[in-house]
């Protein structure tokens, strides 16, 4: 029996993880040359197995050069073989792999592994949401926490939490460690499709900042901004974040 599209994007996340944990160990390599080397590994694997086992779907990947062919089909894989390039060259946990598939624009399956953690989170084994964090945690970059996230978590008396990559800061939320991840620095669909997918399959709100839905595989991969978040933080989140102003 063929494998579903959740259990191979699941198994191809695990794999790649595998690769990337495995070159880290070697210990010959290390911080951008680290960085460099597992993104090359990683994607080489994932469009390999994608393509053998998928081949009538489209792919998008940060690692190769886009086919602007796939927009014109209604399944696409998109990846990230190494989301959070910086962290795992630095030895941290904080980093990730994406495997998705957009179908008809939407985030429809996904898997989101934490190789440094040992979890692997995906849209066909959705984890229970636990408790909201008290006071509230609100997951902000490591290098340049936005704006419009500070003022957001200041008017809701939520702290501040800095973590690495896309990926971890959104299972952060899936896994109940913060419950609001809100990023208006800019990303590309290979940077959210897949967490987006994991997200929304554990019942959590996602959408961009001004509330409409996310949009993928579109003929320019960029994504301004995005909101994962608890359901019932929803509305005053998006609130809140309508009424920042740059001064």
């Amino acid at each position: 029996m063929e494998e579903t599209d959740e259990q191979l994007a699941g198994q191809l996340a695990n794999a790649a993880g595998a690769i990337l944990l495995d070159l880290r160990g070697r210990g010959d390599l290390e911080g951008k040359a680290l960085g460099r080397a597992g993104d090359e590994a990683a994607n080489a694997m994932l469009c390999r197995e994608l393509r053998a086992a998928r081949p009538s779907d489209g792919l998008l990947s940060e690692e190769e050069k886009d086919n602007r062919a796939r927009c014109g089909q209604s399944r696409v894989w998109i990846v990230d073989p190494l989301d959070g390039t910086r962290e795992y060259g630095e030895g941290r946990d904080d980093w990730a792999v994406h495997v998705a598939l957009a179908v008809d624009g939407l985030a429809a399956v996904g898997a989101v592994a934490l190789p440094g953690l040992g979890v692997t989170l995906t849209s066909g084994s959705p984890v229970a949401l636990q408790p909201a964090n008290q006071p509230l945690r609100m997951l902000v970059s490591r290098t340049r926490p936005a704006a419009e996230a500070v003022f957001v978590a200041e008017r809701l008396g939520a702290e501040l939490v800095a973590m690495g990559s896309a990926g971890a800061k959104a299972m952060a939320v899936v896994r109940g460690e913060a419950d609001i991840y809100l990023h208006t620095g800019g990303q590309y669909e290979w940077d959210n499709c897949a967490p987006v997918a994991v997200a929304q399959a554990a019942g959590l709100h996602v959408s961009r900042v001004d509330g409409s839905p996310l949009r993928y595989n579109n003929p320019d991969t960029y994504l301004p901004d995005l909101l994962i978040c608890r359901a019932e933080l929803a509305g005053e989140v998006l609130r809140l974040a309508a009424q920042y102003s740059p001064g």
